[in-house]
């Protein structure tokens, strides 16, 4: 009996099973916590609410929000605000993000371009966008393509930032490889810059898409007649302060489910990471 304890002690299998078990009981606790915590928050704030020890008026139970979501999106009026929205987010974030990759790459691998760009991104990176907003609006105009761009400006400078870091940080050695077996210009690009470069780089689209959603609300604040900072700016103005609430959810959800997709996107295309 003690034998065959002794042999599970030291089998590997059973081993390598115990450590898994483990880590899936770890993975799972990381995921009770990640529930459990926006859970913990709107059951506070309901019974803060409901009590009276917050102002009802300013802060609605989240239980009446949600009544509310419900409400406008029988009428069909959310619908309407999410779909322009998610319209101007996606072509605003792919107008930024194609042109931003591709300047990236070629200024990390071609030194005379990374001299010439480097001095005017450095000075606009740190303009806000929505300081632009005038100038925008002057030339595209108010209608969609000035909300479009000025979520693609805001995009843009961070993912070109990253790309650029990524692929001056590429070890030499590969690049040295590749000139030995004669590489071309297409594949140093493909083959050696972008993939090089993808780890750095989607850091940057990450933080590129969490400014698109801040943009997009400010954007629609000033110069739109639909959109979900259209309806929070307008709710806000009469007072709706559930309907309010409403449009802050949403954003602060389309930030989470972009994220997670993001995530999703990054574990397929790096799964060493």
């Amino acid at each position: 009996m003690e034998e065959k304890n002794v042999n599970v002690e030291h089998d590997p299998f059973a081993i390598e099973h115990e450590e898994w078990k483990k880590r899936q009981v770890r993975s799972r606790f990381k995921q009770l916590l990640t529930i459990s915590s926006p859970i913990f928050i709107l059951i506070l704030w309901e019974f803060l609410s409901r009590t009276g020890l917050v102002d009802a008026r300013f802060f609605p139970p989240p239980s009446e929000i949600v009544g509310t979501f419900v409400a406008m999106g029988a009428s069909g009026e959310l619908y309407n605000h999410i779909g322009i929205s998610l319209y101007r987010i996606f072509a605003g974030f792919l107008l930024g993000v194609i042109p931003g990759v591709i300047l990236g790459l070629l200024m990390g691998l071609y030194s005379p371009l990374r001299h010439f760009f480097s001095p005017l991104v450095m000075a606009l990176m740190p303009i806000p966008t929505l300081a632009l907003l005038p100038i925008i609006l002057i030339i595209f105009g108010v209608g969609e393509v000035s909300k479009i761009v000025t979520i693609a400006g805001s995009v843009f400078f961070p993912v070109v930032i990253n790309t650029v870091a990524g692929v001056v940080n590429i070890d030499r050695i590969y690049l040295d490889v590749a000139k030995n077996y004669g590489a071309n210009s297409k594949d140093f690009f493909f083959k050696i810059a972008l993939p090089g470069s993808l780890p750095v780089m989607i850091e940057g689209i990450q933080m590129g898409q969490a400014i698109a959603l801040l943009t997009i609300v400010a954007a629609e604040m000033m110069g739109a007649n639909s959109g979900i900072g259209y309806l929070i700016w307008t709710s806000y103005n009469a007072f709706l302060l559930k309907e309010m609430y409403v449009g802050l959810v949403l954003i602060s959800f389309f930030g989470y489910l972009f994220s997670l997709i993001l995530r999703g996107f990054q574990r397929k295309l790096l799964p060493w990471r």
